[in-house]
Formats: structure tokens, sequence, C-alpha cells
């Protein structure tokens, strides 16, 4: 079967430059099927975890529809918007944009909680072709005139499931009745639960429908792995396990803000280059963090869920689960921050017996189940063990697969 290039789904030559120049040579499955339809100018419903290319899916129709229609925008006012859940993604969304656009005069403001309003209104004050922003900042400058959607032709709302999770309905919906009934929309999100599925339905006229399939990506790339433990032993064989140099760039998750915080500091006072990110940090720490983690600067990123689809880091060896999250959906995008671009990855999670309901409802969503390291667990009348330290023999396993896969993102 012949492969579809990006040529034939008929971008403009300026695009196709700029994706000679970032070295995409062809399309991923929701960019073959999203492309076509949005340059039609179809409304689109894409349910799509990230990490499957979806930000270029929807940015690269924008960019040529914008650049063809020539106009000049008005002060604080922009041709489109793209809604993300959390600054971070707001921010790689952004840098997407401007590497697509870089052949084209095409004007973009970010506008983000945590980072100046003042800078955000005196760029508005230039008008933008494409505004990318989080609910409530776009909520607050609509609020105070100095952005106006009245002339928006192009409307993302992506990671949908994510931004009803995080509480943003009300803003949303504020934003979708300040704009134009006459625009194209796309709504983006990694599951449909009803709640996401009534919004698509108020938000999108005769949607296309463009799904790829998850669960089958996930597991042939990610080995998984699972320790039985006490909560009282997951510091120190967290400090164990990091004592193998295979474990080059990780992210341990945590469950709460005070959690990353305390997991950080256990392991800085441990000698162990270590950055947290979750909601109480501002956005000029959580920009360093996420730098300092890219340049390898940082070797561990402790973060809460927020970062879970926020975070694009190539080269992640291993994602550490050291408090299983709330949902098992948190998981699956947990998990999902290593093996990128095809590159090997491995999931490694604590579960102390609190935590065993939520272990049983992830290896049944998934359908998969997953490798139990040291003593299974015992039953529950039963004290748990203080956990070991993982053999030899295991530790081995971790080095090797942690090289293959480093070996595939070089």
């Amino acid at each position: 079967m012949t492969q579809t290039t990006f040529t034939a789904l008929g971008l403009s030559e300026p695009l196709l430059r700029a994706l000679e120049t970032r070295k995409f040579e062809t399309p991923t499955p929701i960019q073959a099927d999203t492309i076509p339809a949005l340059l039609a100018g179809k409304d689109l419903l894409g349910v799509a975890q990230t990490g499957s290319g979806k930000t270029a899916a929807f940015t690269l129709p924008i960019l040529q529809h914008l650049a063809a229609q020539q106009i000049r925008p008005a002060p604080f006012v922009t041709r489109a918007v793209i809604l993300a859940p959390t600054r971070e993604l707001a921010l790689q969304i952004d840098e997407t944009v401007r590497a697509l656009s870089i052949n084209l005069r095409l004007r973009t403001v970010v506008i983000i909680g945590g980072a100046s309003r003042f800078k955000q209104v005196e760029a508005m004050r230039r008008g933008a072709d494409i505004v990318i922003g989080t609910p409530g900042r776009v909520c607050d400058l609509m609020q105070t005139r100095e952005l106006q959607l009245g002339a928006v032709t192009h409307f993302v709302l992506d990671e949908a499931d994510r931004m009803l999770d995080l509480g943003f309905i009300k803003d949303i919906r504020r934003i979708v009745a300040a704009l134009p009934p006459r625009r194209q929309s796309c709504l983006f999100s990694a599951t449909m639960p009803a709640e996401v599925a009534s919004l698509a339905n108020s938000l999108l006229r005769d949607p296309i429908r463009v799904e790829i399939a998850r669960k089958e990506e996930t597991a042939p790339k990610i080995e998984q792995f699972v320790h039985h433990l006490a909560q009282s032993g997951k510091q120190s064989l967290l400090l164990s396990m990091l004592q193998d140099e295979a474990l080059s760039r990780v992210i341990v998750f945590t469950r709460t803000k005070h959690g990353a915080n305390k997991v950080a500091s256990v392991l800085e006072n441990a000698g162990i280059q270590v950055n947290a990110i979750h909601g109480n940090k501002s956005q000029p720490q959580r920009e360093k963090a996420l730098r300092d983690f890219r340049s390898g600067r940082a070797r561990v990123l402790v973060a809460t869920d927020i970062a879970a689809r926020g975070i694009d880091v190539t080269g992640i060896s291993h994602v550490i689960n050291f408090d299983l999250p709330v949902e098992a959906e948190s998981y699956v995008h947990r998990i999902g921050r290593t093996a990128r671009a095809g590159a090997a990855g491995i999931a490694i999670s604590f579960c102390d017996p609190s935590e065993r309901a939520v272990l049983r409802q992830i290896e049944r969503q998934m359908n998969y189940s997953i490798t139990v390291v040291g003593d299974a667990p015992p039953p529950m009348s039963q004290q748990p063990k203080r956990p070991s330290a993982p053999g030899q023999a295991q530790r081995r396993r971790y080095n090797d697969r942690g090289n293959r896969g480093m070996r595939s993102a070089a």
C-alpha cells in the first residue's frame, strides 16, 4: 500500500517547506484523515491522545486558510482561537504553530494564566491571526474587550475531556457564545464521555469524526511493571531504583502537590538533579523546570497529573507512578509520556494496599495484566511486607530495556 504524503493532502508550498525543515516526512494516521476534511472547511470531532500528531493536524489547515485570506486583524481582534487545558500544552501548541508558519506572515499570541497579563494585552494591541490560550485568561481578556472574538473563523478545543475534568465548562461556554455562528470548529478529546459528547453536539455542525485507536498502540511500546509495597516503603524503593543510570530521564508522578514537593525534596537531598511541576508553581518556574528536564540539567521531573498530558519531551526512559492516579484513564496518559516518536519506554508503578482497587480498574480498562516485580500482594487481611529493592536480574532488565528505548529515540 502506498503511503500518503503531505503533498497529496493538498497543503500549500510554504507549509510543505516548513514540514521538510522539521523533517516531517509522512503524515500520521490522524493527520492523513483530518487535514483533507479541514481544508474542505468541515467541522471535525477527533478522538486521539497527545502524541498522535493532532496538533499539526489542526494547525496546518488553519494556517493555509488564514494565509490565503490575507487579512490583517484589527487591534485586540483575532481570526483563530485554540484552547488548551494547561499552560504547558498551550505553549507546546504555540511552538508547533510558530514552526509550521515560519514561511507565512501570521501573528500568534499566547494568552495564559501565570504569565504577564500586561504583555499579553500589549501583544493583542496589534491584533493576532491566532490566539492560543487557556480558558480562564481568555475569558479575562474578553471581559475587558482586550480580546475580541467577533471575527474568528477557526476555533479549536483541544483535550476537551481534560478541560471538563479541570472545571472549565462555564468558561468554554462563555467563549463559544462570543464566537460568530459562521466558523469552522474542531474538538479533540482522548476519551468521549457523555459530557464531552454533549459539548461536541452543541459546538460542531455536521462534523467529520476521526478516531485513532489508543490501546493497541500503547502496550507494545511500553513495558509495564508494578511493585506491591507499603506506602512507607515507596521513598526508599525510588531512591534505590534511581541508582541505576539506565533511568536516564524520568518522570515521577504523585497524586498531590504536597506529595510532589516532598518527593522532590527527598531526591534533591540524595544528590539527584530534580525539579517539581504542579499547579502551585508559577509559570516561570514551570518553564524553567521543563527547560532543565529537556536539556538534561534535571534528570528527574516530579509532577502531578497537570503534567500528564502537557509534557511532550523525547527520550523519557521511564515513568514512575509513585502514587497511582485516582482515575484509571489518567494512568494511560501518564505512561504515554514515555515511548514517544516510536521509541520504547518503561512504566513502573508503586501500589500500596489502598491502591489495589485502582490497579485492578487500570488493568481491566487496558485489558492488560501489568507485570508484578517481587512478591505478589498479600491478602488484604495480612500486613504487607516492607519492600526490597529490585534484584540484580530485574535491574538488568530495566537497564537493557531502557538503553534500547534511548537508542530508538536518538
